[in-house]
């Protein structure tokens, strides 16, 4: 699969990718309006983080308990369902005197819910595509992800300056029944990819056996670290400028496109084994200009150049998927997401401690320093390995 017109040629990507649309901008257009909704009432940078990014907490419990339904559900019907328990959430978040401990129980049911999507939703199109076809059909989707949050994040602060948080979490919840109606009617009825019940124990089995290979540990951590702490200074644009935090969100929105494009389209497939490095530390290294706490444009400009280097990941899935049996994509992507998203949440919530003690600008530039420190540790490791195929990193 040569080109992003075969994609579109592939029967059902097309409506997998308008449903994914559909589910991002919802994501988008909710986390903007809670965040702002949280930080109006309580003028706390770290809950105003957490409600954000909360949700991601949630997934390593998830990941732990639910994730061996990622390759054991019917994909369909597991999608339709979660998108419509988004929804139920979404509009609960939107009922006017929901006390803040209310908000987050909220927060905490809808992690549990996305730590069983992820795997379903990314073994799915590993399904629909060639797995030769993964890598530039995942970069479609991350380069969806990244103009869904450009628009939604700039549709979300338009919106929030005419109308309130709560009715944008409302729009919110429709876009979310939007993306359940369009994956029941869109997509085919699979069966499993494999055999046997959902279960807490396959669970863990699972998580084992992807865990003893020491080529794909490195792949994972690759994956998860730097990208978690640098989601961490993202997690802090509310608090470090509240009425412009749709901007900064969009800038690196954009950024995260442009990377997606270079890494998935025009990057030689002989070079992109070399790029991951490189690309984590572009990720991390124009937050470090947060000590000077620029003003927005310089700030703007910055995030939309760090997030050139998320296009990292890309590279570090192929290597993820070379790395593992096909009956068990599903779950491996599933670890992959939730691993991802639950150190996301523990570095907002860490990055909205430090801010709450210093300042945002502060926290953001340590939180970068940190991602700078993991990637060079992990690029280290992997050279002084021994064993074949561990410098899972760097050919990653």
């Amino acid at each position: 699969m040569r080109s992003y017109r075969d994609l579109f040629r592939t029967p059902e990507f097309t409506p997998f990718f308008l449903v994914s649309a559909a589910r991002t901008a919802g994501q988008t257009i909710g986390g903007l309006a809670l965040g702002t909704l949280v930080y109006g009432i309580t003028a706390s940078p770290l809950l105003s983080a957490v409600s954000m990014f909360g949700p991601q907490l949630a997934q390593v419990l998830g990941a732990t308990v639910l994730l061996s339904g990622a390759d054991r559900l019917p994909p369909r019907a597991a999608l339709t369902g979660i998108g419509l328990a988004f929804a139920v959430a979404t509009s609960v978040l939107a009922v006017p005197g929901l006390p803040i401990w209310g908000v987050f129980a909220v927060v905490l049911l809808q992690g549990l819910v996305a730590s069983l999507g992820g795997g379903v939703r990314w073994g799915l199109l590993n399904e629909i595509l060639s797995k030769d076809g993964y890598l530039l059909g995942r970069s479609i989707f991350n380069m969806l992800s990244g103009l869904m949050q450009i628009a939604g994040f700039a549709a979300g602060g338009a919106l929030l300056t005419v109308l309130s948080p709560r009715t944008c979490l409302l729009i919110s919840a429709a876009l979310y029944v939007t993306s359940a109606l369009g994956t029941r009617l869109g997509l085919t009825a699979r069966p499993p990819r494999t055999s046997g019940r959902p279960s807490a124990g396959e669970t863990w089995r699972t998580n084992t056996l992807l865990w003893s290979s020491r080529p794909r540990r490195l792949t994972y951590l690759g994956l998860w670290l730097p990208n978690g702490l640098v989601v961490g200074c993202e997690s802090l644009y509310v608090s470090y400028a509240p009425h412009a935090a749709g901007a900064l969100f969009a800038c690196g929105a954009l950024g995260m496109f442009a990377g997606d494009v270079t890494v998935g389209r025009l990057v030689p497939p002989a070079l992109r084994p070399r790029l991951a490095v490189p690309l984590l530390t572009l990720l991390a290294t124009p937050y470090l200009l947060f000590v000077l706490h620029p003003a927005l444009p310089l700030a703007a400009l910055a995030a939309a150049l760090a997030s050139v280097g998320f296009g990292a990941s890309l590279v570090q899935q192929e290597r993820l998927m070379a790395l593992t049996p096909d009956e068990l994509s599903g779950h491996a992507l599933g670890l992959h997401s939730s691993g991802m998203l639950t150190m996301q949440g523990v570095a907002a919530a860490v990055a909205g401690s430090v801010a709450g003690l210093t300042s945002p600008a502060t926290a953001m530039t340590l939180m970068a320093l940190a991602s700078l420190a993991v990637t060079l540790t992990l690029a280290t490791a992997a050279r002084r390995s021994r064993e074949p195929g561990a410098a899972a990193l760097q050919e990653s």
